[in-house]
């Protein structure tokens, strides 16, 4: 069950414009409207996960976790308005936490489907 984070920068250096009109953060929100579409139709996707977070502070850069729904991950994707400063090691940070919070809570205490003790032995999990 794949848990797919987007990490989408909000500071207010979103908001400048391309060539055509459109905002750099209208761009990102695009791509990541567009990916959702086209791995909903994939029947592998059903089990898929999705966390949105953005560049705020925690808890508020926490827009929707893994336990939301779809269409609660698309309102708050929609609402995200591009202000503040560019805080990316933080962002980063909170994500890989929440990404590693998922997998403990899961139960899965390993990385890349293998058990962490073969790397070293070759005892089996």
């Amino acid at each position: 069950m794949p848990v797919l984070l987007f990490l989408i920068d909000t500071s207010a250096s979103m908001n400048q414009r391309t060539h055509l009109g459109t905002t750099y953060l209208d761009i990102a929100k695009g791509a990541v409207e567009t990916f959702m579409k086209l791995r909903g139709r994939d029947p592998a996707s059903r089990g898929d996960r999705y966390m949105l977070i953005n560049f705020e502070d925690v808890p508020l850069g926490i827009k929707a976790g893994w336990k939301e729904s779809h269409a609660t991950f698309m309102t708050e994707l929609r609402n995200l308005q591009a202000a503040g400063l560019t805080t990316i090691g933080q962002s980063l940070r909170t994500a890989f936490d929440l990404l590693n919070l998922n997998r403990l809570v899961s139960g899965i205490d390993n990385y890349g489907q293998v058990c962490s003790t073969l790397i070293q032995s070759e005892r089996s999990c």
